[in-house]
């Protein structure tokens, strides 16, 4: 199957976050990225639903990184959602951890991500 598709979740690899943290922070940026497509665009959202809801992870050594690559999605206007840390276990609150994009067409995620390494 050829995916049209996809959602991009980018870790911050600097903040040493423990699998169990790693995980769930991931998975809020996933279930927050993928809520914006579902009112924003339907239809990358329904296509995306429709494919199997391909997921990479991918990682970037910082926050500013991690801004940088925000600040592309929003003005490529692709849903995305950035998580900032409550701070009840490992991190200070307000930490942001992962940036989620998409999902979007595979094309318009990989002019911002393609060259970042998979986690």
């Amino acid at each position: 199957m050829i995916f049209k598709y996809k959602q991009v979740i980018v870790v911050r690899s600097d903040l040493n976050m423990s699998p169990g943290k790693l995980a769930v922070q991931v998975a809020h940026g996933s279930v927050g990225s993928a809520g914006k497509a579902r009112r924003e665009r339907r239809d990358w959202y329904a296509a995306w639903l429709g494919e199997g809801q391909k997921k990479v992870v991918v990682k970037v050594s910082g926050e500013v990184e991690l801004r940088r690559i925000q600040t592309q999605a929003a003005e490529a206007k692709l849903p995305h959602e950035l998580i900032q840390d409550a701070g009840l276990t490992e991190l200070p609150p307000g930490t942001s951890t992962v940036l989620a994009i998409g999902p979007a067409p595979n094309e318009l995620i990989d002019k911002l991500t393609r060259d970042l390494p998979l986690v």
